[in-house]
């Protein structure tokens, strides 16, 4: 009989509904890029070390109970082309089992009897939470600024990139100087990766991404292009924008989209994105030149293709 993949086993639970809402955000699929990047990371620092199996399903139990929560939180109805668990189960079975989900993560951690690994882990959930209420405290407020924006999506996004590429280090005993160059990694990719999302919530398309465009607007967040789009229209550009945020509706999504186009706010977004694309590309320079270095690099460059 073939072996239960291990994120399957790690959500086993003796009530039904847990495992039930679990599986069904789970089979969703997704890129799983922060466990991919974790096992990518030991591989290019020659680490065969057990544990980081384990540490990969950890960071994808709370990258998946983030979601659950955000979906919650942002009302949502649509994740990765089917009906969020909220919409199917209801909002406090979304909550309590993105609860269950943080708690299993943090017993999967304690089983490394590594402090530094529970270090790491714990710094980063807080900071997530973190940059989750900072976002809240945001929303629907059309004066943020690009270092506002980018503080947050570097608390909110990033910071499980970072410590997804952070625990490799450690797993290897890499010294302090690898380690933060792994962490800067990690960050800068998490960052070009919600910069990119970002873009496309105004540009992708909608049957691809799974979720419809104009959300973002919809629910009041201000994202990079917004802030360029009002930092470079007209007066009259800019109040439109203001207005659609502060309300928190999509009627004028047109003209917004319009108005983005016409500004260039979506190549330079995506000129961001590059700038920190480029950023992990150049962290990894110290590493030995392996497969799994090269393809921490075609990770970085690729993402910046992403149209989903």
């Amino acid at each position: 009989m073939p072996k239960k993949p291990l994120i399957e086993k790690r959500l086993a639970s003796d009530v039904p509904l847990v495992g039930q809402v679990s599986r069904y955000i789970v089979a969703a699929g997704g890129k799983r890029l922060r466990p991919a990047l974790l096992l990518l990371m030991c591989g290019a620092l020659d680490c065969r070390d057990e544990r980081r199996l384990d540490l990969a399903a950890v960071v994808e139990f709370i990258h998946t109970a983030t979601l659950l929560h955000d979906d919650v939180v942002d009302d949502s109805t649509l994740r990765r082309g089917r009906a969020t668990a909220n919409q199917t189960f209801g909002n406090p079975a979304s909550v309590l089992v993105g609860d269950f989900l943080y708690s299993r993560a943090f017993q999967m951690m304690v089983t490394t009897q590594n402090m530094r690994v529970m270090e790491i882990l714990s710094e980063a959930t807080n900071v997530i939470a973190e940059g989750e209420v900072h976002q809240l405290m945001n929303t629907h407020d059309a004066s943020l600024s690009e270092e506002t924006y980018l503080h947050v999506i570097r608390s909110k996004t990033a910071k499980l990139f970072e410590a997804s590429a952070r625990l490799a280090a450690v797993l290897a005993g890499a010294d302090a100087a690898t380690e933060q160059a792994c962490a800067i990694y990690g960050q800068a990719l998490g960052t070009a990766f919600q910069v990119i999302d970002d873009a496309l919530d105004y540009d992708g398309d909608a049957s691809e991404m799974g979720k419809n465009l104009g959300d973002d607007l919809r629910e009041g967040k201000v994202t990079l292009p917004l802030i360029v789009a009002m930092a470079r229209g007209s007066s009259q550009q800019r109040q439109l924008i203001a207005h659609a945020i502060e309300e928190g509706g999509a009627e004028q999504l047109p003209q917004i989209l319009e108005i983005i186009r016409s500004t260039a706010a979506l190549d330079i977004a995506r000129r961001r994105a590059e700038q920190e694309a480029e950023r992990a590309i150049d962290a990894l320079a110290g590493l030995a030149d392996n497969m799994y270095r090269q393809a921490l690099i075609n990770l970085a460059a690729q993402l910046l293709q992403r149209r989903a």
